[in-house]
């Protein structure tokens, strides 16, 4: 482009009139400023929302990766403690094992009452009754309670406590009474409580 056609691509051209409203009017130099700074505008507003979306992008990628390392860190040190903890769980079974033996089946709560008889009988203690009450049924067990009254000396129910407190079966005792009789002995109201494993659950 030589001067001649330069300075013809601006005639006419005032920058201290600028009127928007006359832009098609302008003189092909203006015009070709104004469309080139345009594009230049949105090229850049492009690359610029672009780049931050990239940017946005990229942050959480990152945050995903820190996510992804406490991860395999946490997996890593289950499977470095898995040895440990099979050998844990082999112990937990084995304890509840032990003390789902301690639990009387059906079967074997007859047994348990006349056992509780034997004790009481072997103490000197004259038994009223050793009965059952209705079950309770909890969580993951059974509850039998049986209601125990019984006549003897302080002594006696002393021995009777402990030897029932020494059964292999588990059985727990609460909720006693004593009051004395016109014979001169004591009288003894006491609740006994055994469990029995609830399998359905």
């Amino acid at each position: 482009m030589n001067k001649q056609s330069f300075k013809n691509a601006f005639q006419g051209f005032d920058p201290n009139n600028l009127d928007l409203n006359s832009a098609g009017n302008w003189p092909i130099g203006i015009k070709a400023i104004v469309y080139l700074l345009i594009m230049i505008g949105v090229v850049f507003a492009g690359i610029h929302f672009y780049v931050n979306e990239q940017h946005v992008q990229l942050e959480r990628e990152i945050q995903k990766e820190s996510q992804l390392k406490q991860e395999f860190e946490k997996k890593s040190f289950q499977v470095a403690n898995l040895a440990a903890l099979r050998k844990q769980m082999e112990d937990v079974e084995g304890k509840f094992s032990e003390l789902l033996g301690q639990l009387p089946t059906d079967k074997e709560v007859p047994g348990l009452l006349e056992d509780i008889s034997d004790i009481g009988r072997a103490a000197g203690l004259q038994i009223e009754q050793i009965a059952l009450a209705g079950e309770r049924k909890e969580k993951f067990y059974i509850e039998l309670p049986i209601n125990i009254e019984v006549k003897g000396t302080y002594h006696q129910m002393g021995q009777f406590v402990s030897g029932v407190a020494a059964i292999e079966r588990i059985v727990t005792l609460h909720d006693y009474t004593l009051k004395p009789t016109n014979d001169g002995t004591l009288e003894m109201l006491i609740s006994a409580k055994t469990y029995r494993y609830d399998d359905t659950e």
